[in-house]
């Protein structure tokens, strides 16, 4: 982080594919993948992303984008909140008149994001061991167009987000995300938990992780 170049962010990839979760899951989506992360969850499935990557002008990263012809674009990391050049990035975007998603680990504050982009604010369970680390704040401003997501590799994650919905009341704000843990957490018992429980959330796997292979890269 000590190179850091002015007016510049340091990308990892831009890349067209389904978008594989979220409310927008099954669309065409254009993804710009920043560069670093403060997090090592243990289930990272871009770990990658946390040393990779090369300068680029906002320019630069607006013709790349604007080559896909897609209208919807996701900011995701790493940790893309990291790079102080991410929300000019972001109203950019916007301003360009696409719809803008943005990805975050939660645990950076999401109060100063462009009110135009629609954030996922993954809420990191015991389980990925980074639960500590969680910005409680973020889930007082959500808006309706927001996501919250819980990856659960375990009945004792699942038990404790069940318990931060009890307390937080993000469900009252915008749709909340259960994704199992890919290769850990089964599926079937989890959406089976969720059913028996009736919870007001929403289910969902890593449709891209069943299109593609999981370890293949810029889909």
């Amino acid at each position: 982080m000590n190179e850091m170049k002015k007016g510049r962010l340091r990308v990892n990839e831009i890349f067209h594919s389904i978008q594989g979760e979220s409310r927008h899951a099954g669309r065409p989506c254009v993804f710009i993948r920043l560069t670093y992360c403060n997090l090592r969850c243990s289930w990272c499935d871009t770990p990658y992303s946390f040393y990779e990557g090369e300068w680029m002008t906002p320019e630069s990263i607006m013709e790349q984008v604007a080559a896909f012809h897609c209208p919807l674009v996701e900011v995701t990391g790493g940790e893309p909140l990291m790079q102080k050049e991410t929300g000019a990035l972001l109203a950019r975007l916007c301003d360009a008149g696409y719809e803008v998603l943005l990805e975050t680990g939660g645990h950076m504050d999401i109060s100063r994001v462009d009110e135009r982009v629609k954030r996922i604010v993954d809420v990191k369970c015991p389980g990925s061991g980074e639960s500590g680390k969680v910005h409680w704040a973020n889930l007082a401003c959500l808006r309706p167009d927001d996501e919250v997501k819980f990856v659960i590799a375990s009945d004792e994650d699942y038990d404790w987000a069940r318990r931060v919905l009890e307390k937080y009341r993000p469900q009252e704000r915008c749709t909340v995300l259960f994704s199992p843990a890919f290769g850990i957490m089964d599926h079937q018992h989890l959406a089976t938990r969720i059913l028996e429980d009736g919870l007001p959330v929403r289910f969902q796997l890593q449709m891209h992780k069943y299109i593609w292979a999981p370890e293949t890269r810029g889909v």
